[in-house]
């Protein structure tokens, strides 16, 4: 195991139905965030609510009326 090449799995999933709707594997960083965000598709980009953890990427990538970042306790 290569503990300088961290590889993080992203995945989106319609809480309605369970469904994968869009996946990344790569860094956590922006260019992740963005690789998510590219992988969804264009019906979840345009009308879909995300909600992730306060990762500062997430407000760059994601536009703001499409992102809601919560805590664990939400």
């Amino acid at each position: 195991m290569n503990k300088d090449n961290k590889q993080w799995v992203w995945l989106a999933i319609d809480v309605e139905t369970g469904e994968i709707v869009g996946s990344y594997t790569g860094s956590r960083d922006a260019q992740g965030a963005k690789g998510l965000w590219d992988s969804l598709p264009p019906v979840y980009r345009q009308y879909a609510v995300s909600y992730t953890d306060f990762w500062k990427a997430y407000d760059v990538i994601f536009p703001s009326k499409h992102h809601k970042s919560v805590g664990k306790e939400t």
